[in-house]
Formats: C-alpha cells, structure tokens, sequence
C-alpha cells in the first residue's frame, strides 16, 4: 500500500497564503504572453479555429489539473510529476518520467531564444535574426556563469506588464470589432476540421506548462491539503479562458489567418492590425522582455538540473558534476547547455513548441496514472465516488493526454522517442541490466 506522505513544514515559516494569491502566483508563473508564441502556428495548424483548439486543451489540462491536486494533497510537499511517479511505480518508471521532463528544461530556453531572433529581425530588417539568437545565448549563458540571478522584483514587474498588455489588446481590439460592425461566430468549427484542431491542440500543452507550481508554496499555505489543489485547477481554469478569449478576440479582428506573411511572428501582424505601430511596439518591448528573462531562468533551471545528475553520478561527474571554485557555480554544464542552445539557429519555432508538448504531456499522462495506483489501491477509496474521482476522471485525463501526445508530429515523434531511447539506454546502463536500483533525480 501507498504511504502517505505528511506535511512536514517548517514550524518558524508562516503559513499567510490564501486561495487568491495561490492562483494570481500559479497563472503569472504561467506566463500569460504565452498564448502568442505559437500563434500564427497553431491558427494555420487548424485552419483558423485556434480558440476551438484552447478549448479543448483547456478540457485535457482540466482534468490532468484534477491529477496534480489529488497527488499534492497526498505529497504536499513533493509538487513533481517526477517524484510522484517514483514513489508510486518505483525509481526506473521516475527515471523515465524525469528524463523525458528535461527534454522540456532544454527545450524552454531554445524557444525564448527563437521568439528574440523573429521578432527582433521584425524590428530590425536588416540584422538577420541568428545574430540575435547568438546575442542572446551569449549574454544568457555569461550572467549564468558568473552566477547573477535575476531580481523577483524585476521578473514581478515583467508579468505585471504583461497583464497590461494583455487588458490593452483586449480592449483594443474589441474596440476595433465594434468600430468596424466585425461578425462574431459562436457555431461550432465543421466536423472536417475535427484533425486539424487536434494537431493544433497537442502544441498548446505548452500553454499550460507550470499550472503545478503552486504546489511549491504549500508550507506557506493556510491548509495546504484543502486549498493547494483548488489553486492547481482555478489558475489552469483562469489561464485556459484567457489563452481561449485572446484567440478568440483574435480570430475576430483578423479572420483572414492564411494571409499571415510569416506564421512565426504572426501576432505581431495582429497587432499592426489591432493597435498600429504603438501597440506592435509595446508587445515586441514586453514579449522580448519575457523571452529574455525566461532563457535566464530556463537556462538556470536546466543547468542545475544537470549539475545535480552529474554530481549523483547519472551523467559524467567531470563535466557535469563540477562546480567552479571561484564563481560558485557549475559552470561546465552551463557552458553545455550554451553549446545546446545553439541549436535554435537550426531548428524550428514549431519543433521545438512540439518537443515541449511532447516531454509535457508523457509525465501528465504519468500523474493521472499516478492518482488511480496511490487512492485505489486504499480501500476507502473504493465507493462510487471514489472511483469516480480516483478512477473514471483520472483515466479520461490518461486517455486524452495520450489521444493529443499521438496528435504530434511524425518529425517530434522521431526525435522524442530517441530522447527516450537514449534515456532507457542510460537507466540499463546505471541499473547495470535493472540489477540495481536507478538513480534518484533531483527534479522539482
């Protein structure tokens, strides 16, 4: 039987947080701008019906959102699809979840760095957007070496811009339907477009990456075990209508998506057309703001991620597993993924949004299954409801994480499942054949 695991809180740490401010930290650490980086992609991916395709990821996550606050409720203070996975199906199944998670650490910063090379090449024509990429992962992977973090405050007033801009756009551009008698459609999308809103669906898991962190807070939060998992699933509710509602203004105020000229800085095409060249200012200094900061903490996620594989010995100790003397900081495994980075100059906004949903939506898919081995295996738990709550509502949302994740590219699909390879590769290396236990990961 499952143990569960207790809170155990620091008893000087107090517990102030409430729902309310849980669900403003879980949609901001969300990043609302989010829904514009695959804008133009996904528009064209589904023929026009990106809202149609919110919607129904919105549905996925909701019920995968369920998942995360029954296994928080158990574990508050774990708040890892990775150790959710160890602890129920052992080291060898959370190795394997882990990995797949650190194809979404290192694909998260290559993606800022894509979003600055488009955009800033928007900007400034002339300037091809590899320099900008290569400015970018300079500068990044520099302040990471010598150890500088970026200051809360700064990241606070950057999501604090970014819901500016958001209630800006909203208004402006419902403001330019109305002026211009604009047709607003409520039907539902033709059962023809059924395949392409799937494909377009799985891309958007990205969106919703990180509707988990408010798990983090639970020793700071007044009953973690009752209030945690309601903040898990209302800031992916409230993120999930806001993606759906500026799609959907979108779709309004510029329905002709197929004349998009570059499908990768498509929104900000949607902005010339909303606010000008005001509006198209303000997004490209906010939206640029944001990439910047986020390849910041990405990079510095990634990096410790690995530092701490390699100092447990899971990946070479030398490289990895080093830390500077100096500076403080393991600055090998920066400078590799620096070296990995460079590959945003080589590879697409698409595939590497499809790479993440990819990494995403395999460890979602392992904490729905999660919830059924930890309550059913209880018998308490098995009554009508429980296995309603337990067992039919964490399947449904098993079955369309694994129903979006087959909706990915063939070329995803190629490079995601040799990620895996490599991963298991590692595991029977390390387990000598799973004679041993695998390694623990420090993933959070």
């Amino acid at each position: 039987m499952q143990e569960e695991v207790g809170h155990t809180a620091n008893p000087t740490r107090t517990r102030r947080l409430g729902l309310f401010t849980l669900v403003i930290f879980g949609v901001a650490y969300m990043l609302p701008m989010t829904v514009f980086t695959t804008y133009g992609l996904v528009s064209s991916q589904t023929n026009g019906h990106l809202a149609a395709a919110y919607a129904l990821t919105l549905i996925a996550m909701l019920f995968t959102a369920c998942s995360y606050g029954h296994m928080a409720r158990l574990m508050p203070s774990a708040g890892s699809a990775y150790t959710f996975a160890t602890r129920n199906f052992g080291t060898s199944a959370g190795f394997m979840v882990g990995w797949s998670l650190l194809l979404d650490y290192l694909f998260i910063p290559m993606i800022s760095y894509l979003v600055i090379g488009v955009y800033m090449k928007q900007i400034f024509p002339a300037v091809p957007a590899a320099v900008w990429v290569v400015a970018s992962i300079a500068i990044v992977t520099g302040l990471n070496v010598l150890g500088i973090k970026l200051v809360s405050r700064v990241n606070l007033i950057l999501i604090a811009g970014q819901m500016v801009f958001i209630a800006v756009f909203l208004a402006a551009a419902s403001r330019l339907a109305v002026v211009h008698d604009m047709p607003v459609s409520f039907a539902l999308p033709h059962p023809a477009n059924a395949s392409a809103i799937f494909a377009g669906s799985a891309i958007l898991c990205l969106s919703f990456l990180g509707f988990d962190a408010v798990s983090t807070l639970s020793e700071e939060t007044r009953d973690p075990r009752r209030t945690v998992p309601r903040a898990i699933l209302l800031c992916t509710l409230v993120s999930g209508v806001l993606f759906f509602l500026v799609a959907f203004v979108g779709q309004v105020v510029y329905p002709d998506w197929h004349t998009f000229k570059d499908l990768d800085s498509a929104s900000l095409e949607l902005m010339q057309r909303v606010g000008g060249n005001t509006l198209s200012a303000f997004f490209v200094a906010v939206y640029v703001a944001g990439c910047f900061a986020s390849a910041m903490a990405g990079q510095a996620s990634v990096t410790r991620v690995l530092f701490a594989m390699g100092r447990d010995q899971v990946l070479p100790e030398r490289v990895f597993g080093h830390l500077h003397v100096r500076l403080g900081t393991p600055v090998r495994a920066t400078l590799v993924v620096g070296a990995l980075s460079f590959s945003a100059l080589f590879i697409t906004l698409d595939l590497a949004s499809t790479m993440i949903s990819f990494g995403a939506l395999v460890a979602f898919a392992g904490v729905n299954l999660c919830v059924i081995r930890s309550y059913l295996t209880r018998r308490e738990n098995r009554h009508f409801s429980g296995w309603i709550k337990f067992g039919v509502m964490p399947a449904i949302g098993f079955a369309m994480n694994v129903w979006l994740w087959s909706g990915l590219s063939r070329q995803t699909f190629y490079v995601g499942v040799s990620w895996l390879v490599v991963g298991l590769c590692q595991l029977v290396w390390l387990t000598r054949g799973f004679t041993r236990p695998a390694p623990t990961l420090t993933i959070s």
